[in-house]
Parts: structure tokens; C-alpha cells; sequence
């Protein structure tokens, strides 16, 4: 056993996390929240999804998931107890705009705002994400990501919960994930909405990628002091020569 200060050498390797680096948990709201159809929800394409048999392995659903939406306050305590300093979550498209688009429904907003709240009175930094692959369904009927209009219709989505959030919430995730929500859904047909269309997976892509630009310009026409990115599947890649 050695008393060494070996600090200096592990930063040199790479083996230290960095100042300020962000401890935390993530989730995503059909994961956990159950209450598809409470308050004015609409449909998504993942319950569309588990709703077609042999989709989902014993038939499995997320219509109670672990009642987060009702038991968020147990949650946020229990990451207190943990001693988590952040906690990214999304939002549910079709819980805020039950058909994709028009007006929000209120008391959607309203629970994330309740979430919101309740995090920051235990110190925990609320990290949003805009969209982790509950597309709304109605969409999906009209075309879903392989038509461009879903990039608009996310954009203002986007600016209607940030325009609601960013005075309490500083960082920010549009889309989680591009790759899986194109190739998983559109070409694979693995993910919601079970497409195996090769063309359209690649028009998903790019109107994924053109719904994080627009969505970032909405939000930073409205505050640029809040932080945006977006979350992507990373890989490492050794060269073969």
C-alpha cells in the first residue's frame, strides 16, 4: 500500500473526472411516468407501438411505469437522499401538445413545473431534455421525422415549454439520441413506430438534425443565457492502421 499522491499522474492518463463535472441521474418520461392518459395526454408513438403484439417482450407497457407523475415528490426525494446534484429528465411531447401542434394543454405544463420546483428545493439542478423519442403520434400519421414539417412543429414545441422553464431551467437537451430515432424507428423498425423504410430513416436524420437547429434558435431568440446542446450515442473508434 502506498501513501503517493498519484493525482498529477492520473490527470496526465486521462483517469481524472474534471472540475465541475456534474454528478447526476437521467430518465426519460415514458420510461417512468406512467398516467398516459391522465390530464389531456395524447398518444405517442411508443404507446402506439406496445400496443402491436409481439413488439414488446411479454407484452410490457408503460401505462403505470414506476406513477412517477403522481409519486414525483417520493422521486425527487429519494435523489436527495442519494445526493444528486442534477437530474435530467424530458418532457412528454404529446403530454404538452396532445396532437403535435396549437395551443399547450396546461396541466401537462403544470406537472413539469411542479417537478421543476420541487428539484430546486432540494438543490438539484433540473438538465431538460425536449424529446426523447415520443414522437406524438398524429405526427407520425402525417409523415413523422422523415417529413420535414416535423422540424417546425418540434421547434415550437420547444419554444412553448422554454418559454415556460428557462427562468428556472439553465440547461437544455433538444433531441436525445438522433441516431436511434432514425435508424431504430425508421429503418430498422426496432424502436416506435417500427418502420423498416432505409429511405425514410435517412430524411429522419436530417430533419432531426434540422429540428435541433431550429429549436436552438427559437430558445435563444427568447433567452440566450440558457445552455443547449444535444445528446448523442458516442463510440469508440481505434483505426485499423
Amino acid at each position: 500500500m502506498t501513501t503517493q499522491d498519484t493525482r498529477p499522474e492520473a490527470e496526465a492518463a486521462g483517469l481524472m473526472f474534471p472540475t465541475g463535472f456534474v454528478w447526476g441521474a437521467a430518465t426519460s418520461a415514458y420510461q417512468i411516468e406512467g398516467g398516459l392518459s391522465a390530464d389531456g395526454r395524447g398518444t405517442s408513438i411508443w404507446d402506439s407501438f406496445c400496443r402491436q403484439e409481439g413488439r414488446i417482450v411479454g407484452g410490457d407497457h408503460a401505462e403505470t411505469a414506476i406513477d412517477h407523475y403522481n409519486r414525483y415528490r417520493d422521486d425527487v426525494k429519494l435523489m436527495a437522499d442519494l445526493g444528486l446534484t442534477a437530474y435530467r429528465f424530458s418532457v412528454s411531447w404529446p403530454r404538452i401538445q396532445p396532437d403535435g401542434s396549437g395551443a399547450y394543454n396546461a396541466k401537462g405544463l403544470d406537472f413539469y413545473k411542479r417537478l421543476v420546483d420541487e428539484l430546486l428545493s432540494y438543490g438539484i439542478d433540473p438538465w431538460l431534455t425536449l424529446y426523447h423519442w415520443d414522437l406524438p403520434q398524429a405526427l407520425e400519421d402525417a409523415g413523422g421525422w422523415p417529413a420535414r414539417d416535423t422540424s417546425k412543429r418540434f421547434a415550437d414545441f420547444a419554444a412553448t415549454v422554454h418559454a415556460e422553464l428557462a427562468d428556472r431551467v439553465r440547461n437544455w437537451s433538444t433531441v436525445n439520441e438522433p441516431w436511434c430515432s432514425a435508424f431504430l424507428g425508421y429503418a430498422s423498425g426496432e424502436h416506435a413506430p417500427g418502420r423498416r423504410e432505409p429511405a425514410a430513416a435517412l430524411r429522419a436524420a436530417h430533419h432531426l438534425n434540422l429540428a435541433h437547429g431550429l429549436a436552438v434558435q427559437a430558445m435563444r431568440a427568447q433567452n440566450a443565457g440558457s445552455q443547449i446542446g444535444g445528446c448523442v450515442n458516442l463510440y469508440p473508434v481505434t483505426p485499423a492502421t
